[in-house]
């Protein structure tokens, strides 16, 4: 018997197939675990019902590609994606039960016993049209980020496309969850979830949106499918962990916000999708305490990156309580870690380890680039490295160098001390301008704006491991000598206008420069350094400190 008259037979029993905890009807093209529904793409579908016909025979590949994309020419890359869909919608691998194995060379085999039961009225009349697909759960609890949903929820409704924007681990994929949850009600559940993160392959983008959007599967180009088959639907679809294949999802989502008038669009990137229609909502950091008052353990708690480490400390079944000796200590290493939620959890993580006193003093280093977090988290999600790997795999050469290069400022610096310090003896001060916008676009580079102009910085994490890509390339002693002439040149250069102005003119302005001095005094006076040019910076550098009394 082949495969099409095994489907024939199907189709004409009103039997329910059972197997596990799942019930599935071919006829009403349903699956249901547990008395609720399953989500599950209609191509995953297809492939389960061409299984479960023929439980404990292999099927080949070759069969069910005809049977899933009939008359179409299909990669098995196409068929192997649906099967990982189906086996994580079944949670094979979650258990020790099996319901699809691969018979190498031959193709794929239902392997779970199966009963047959009369067809049940409920399970049919079951729709997945209006049910969210692929939704994560709901955050038990957010720190900081009720007024951010609220925001942005108000601003999809109104503007139909929007774009999370941030650096890696600032909570992006949480918040986009959140409000996904919150507007269910809004679209009559009709809420459509496509995690991009696991995804290599942008050629699959397009069936990995069809697939959850439930779009049949015997379309030759489904690029062109998609907008049409959505363009009467009213739904909210969101785009997670867009940033590694914005080249294929940036215009799918262009279309589809541009052709289906009832489909709004939320997507979460690293840069934004730059396409028609888009608005960019660019998350900030959790607020973290000053460092100019004195904090207690009911001040320090007020901020939400503090509390988002307080409570991941005490989860940690340690008995740690914030006392007001460690507050201030806490708030450092808020501010250091610059209210970034993943890393704020890492080092709470570690607290039993070293305490707090131990995390502050570690924070220095390298070490806490590799601390590694929720073992069920995402693999770029695990370590601070694994997340900033993510990002600087996808740079083009040209700025990774800068993007190493920078990572000798400590703190603000302007345009101009970068384009002097990173473009060293190949490199023009206009490739160095184009490449700090990109890594500002990328979220790796922060921009600080005031009245005095506008200044970069990279935080604090992100910094660390871009000196440690420096000293991997050799540069770092090159690229520090270039650091310290231009501000031995500019401290020289800015003190004739000090002496111009009154005592209290530009003090913060002057402020910022001193952490970039005090790094650039360090390394000359270093093993590696230049003490002839330490001695010029010294003395170009004392007036400042003199007057800011340091």
């Amino acid at each position: 018997m082949n495969i099409m008259d095994a489907r024939s037979r199907w189709s004409a029993s009103q039997n329910v197939i059972c197997f596990g905890p799942f019930r599935l009807s071919a006829s009403a093209r349903v699956l249901e675990k547990e008395g609720g529904p399953v989500q599950l793409g209609s191509r995953a579908l297809d492939i389960l019902i061409a299984l479960v016909e023929r439980p404990a025979e292999v099927v080949s590949k070759r069969e069910l590609i005809a049977r899933v994309w009939p008359d179409l020419v299909i990669d098995e890359g196409s068929l192997r994606f649906h099967i990982l869909a189906l086996r994580k919608a079944l949670g094979q691998g979650r258990s020790s039960t099996r319901y699809v194995t691969n018979v190498s060379g031959r193709g794929y085999c239902f392997v779970a016993p199966i009963s047959r039961v009369a067809s049940s009225p409920a399970l049919l009349s079951n729709s997945l049209a209006y049910s969210p697909v692929g939704l994560p759960p709901s955050p038990t609890r957010m720190v900081g980020r009720d007024e951010t949903v609220q925001r942005i929820s108000e601003e999809l409704i109104a503007r139909r496309f929007l774009t999370i924007v941030g650096p890696g681990g600032i909570g992006k994929t949480t918040v986009a969850t959140a409000v996904s949850h919150s507007m269910l009600a809004a679209f009559d559940g009709a809420v459509h979830y496509v995690d991009f993160g696991p995804l290599g392959t942008p050629s699959l983008v397009p069936n990995m949106v069809a697939s959850t959007v439930g779009l049949p599967g015997n379309f030759d180009d489904q690029l062109a499918a998609l907008p049409a088959f959505l363009r009467d639907r009213r739904m909210l679809l969101v785009l997670d962990s867009c940033e590694h294949l914005i080249g294929t999802i940036a215009p799918l989502a262009e279309r589809i916000f541009r052709e289906a008038p009832e489909v709004h669009v939320l997507a979460t990137s690293r840069e934004p999708l730059q396409v028609e229609g888009e608005k960019v909502h660019r998350i900030q950091p959790l607020a973290v305490p000053p460092d100019d008052e004195p904090l207690t353990v009911a001040r320090a708690l007020t901020f939400p990156a503090v509390q988002l480490f307080v409570e991941r400390a005490a989860a940690d079944g340690t008995g740690f309580e914030l006392n007001d000796a460690d507050a201030p200590i806490v708030g450092r290493v808020c501010r250091k870690l610059d209210g970034i939620a993943l890393a704020l959890e890492l080092a709470a993580g570690r607290v039993g380890a070293y305490g707090i006193t131990g995390i502050a003093s570690l924070l220095d280093g390298p070490c806490r680039l590799l601390w590694q977090g929720r073992r069920t988290a995402s693999p770029r999600h695990q370590t601070l490295s694994a997340m900033l790997d993510s990002s600087y795999n996808l740079l083009p050469e040209s700025e990774r160098l800068i993007f190493r290069r920078l990572s000798v400022f400590v703190g603000a610096f302007s345009l101009e001390a970068a384009q002097f310090v990173a473009a060293g003896d190949i490199l023009e001060r206009e490739q160095i301008a184009e490449a700090i916008a990109g890594l500002v676009t990328k979220s790796l580079v922060a921009v600080e704006t005031s009245h005095t102009g506008t200044l970069y910085r990279l935080l604090d994490t992100t910094r660390a491991y871009a000196l440690a890509k420096t000293i991997d390339s050799g540069e770092r002693n090159t690229i520090a000598r270039r650091h310290a002439i231009y501000y031995r040149e500019f401290l020289e250069r800015i003190e004739i206008t000090f002496l111009t102005c009154s005592k209290n003119d530009g003090a913060a302005e002057r402020w910022r420069h001193v952490s970039n001095a005090r790094a650039a005094l360090e390394w000359s006076f270093s093993e590696q350094g230049d003490k002839e040019l330490g001695t010029a910076l010294a003395a170009a550098s004392a007036p400042l400190f003199l007057e800011l009394s340091l």
